[in-house]
């Protein structure tokens, strides 16, 4: 099973969450920004129906597969603020 997870950190003036090297809008505040981090992951646990998906990978090679739409990730939310703090915290979601 896929892992995704979705890291609180400090981004823009503001605070984001980031997936790989992808970041959220800024939110103003840190509390803003784990909370539409945790909503985001508790959304990739919802299934959908199955469909025919094409992607573009990291190098702009387009790619095509048949997704099941049961088929959901395992997610994370790591919080980069209590990392930062030494405390090494991780909050699954």
């Amino acid at each position: 099973m896929i892992k995704v997870v979705y890291e609180v950190v400090p981004h823009d003036g503001g605070w984001a969450y980031r997936l790989g090297g992808v970041y959220s809008e800024a939110f103003p505040t840190h509390a803003e920004a784990l909370e539409a981090a945790r909503i985001v992951a508790d959304e990739q646990q919802v299934g959908g129906d199955s469909a025919e998906i094409s992607w573009q990978d990291e190098n702009g090679k387009w790619h095509e597969e048949y997704a099941e739409g049961g088929d959901r990730p395992e997610t994370e939310v790591v919080d980069g603020l209590w990392q930062n703090r030494g405390a090494g915290a991780s909050q699954s979601v």
